[in-house]
């Protein structure tokens, strides 16, 4: 399963990836905007998006670029917890 994380803090991109990968996950990080955001996102099966730590401006270009089967939840916090209880409840 591949998982793209919008947002978060910068210092914990590497835990975001460490966690995704306990539960078999791919995962891409994206904690500021970069250029051609779309392109890098690809065909994600989920996206989260953590809320509180996000541009509109990024989100709206995230989002423009996600496929239609691409689950997306949302998540005002961008802690670990939060993080790890959203891969326990979608990622079988």
């Amino acid at each position: 399963m591949s998982v793209v994380i919008l947002g978060g803090n910068e210092c914990m991109q590497r835990q975001y990836s460490d966690v995704c990968r306990k539960y078999g996950c791919k995962a891409k990080v994206f904690c500021k905007p970069c250029a051609d955001m779309k392109g890098r996102i690809g065909t994600p099966d989920l996206l989260i998006v953590f809320t509180h730590t996000i541009s509109h401006k990024m989100l709206q270009c995230a989002l423009t670029g996600v496929s239609d089967g691409t689950k997306v939840i949302r998540t005002h916090t961008s802690s670990m917890k939060s993080l790890q209880d959203i891969l326990k409840e979608h990622v079988a």
